[in-house]
């Protein structure tokens, strides 16, 4: 089975939009750079727990689902560290 790949200017705009979008889920205020950054960092993340369950996603839709799974994972992760760094 062949693998589809996207290039990184690709990544940039789609990890943008996917980190936008989990900027506006999760009721953040992030900044564009930081929605880039975990909307592609959140791609990889989710990609690689949906292969640990093995479910593949491929394609732009996929990188973009995927990276919105994931960058809403690592806000919550941001929240719980600095919610808890706060409290103490």
């Amino acid at each position: 089975m062949e693998e589809h790949q996207i290039g990184w200017i690709a990544a940039i705009i789609i990890g943008g939009i996917a980190g936008w979008l989990a900027e506006q889920f999760m009721k953040s205020q992030m900044g564009l750079v930081m929605n880039i950054v975990l909307g592609i960092i959140g791609a990889a993340v989710a990609s690689w727990l949906l292969g640990f369950l093995g479910i593949s996603l491929g394609g732009w839709i996929g990188y973009l689902i995927a990276g919105f799974i994931g960058a809403c994972i690592l806000i919550a992760i941001a929240r719980a560290f600095s919610g808890g760094l706060q409290r103490t």
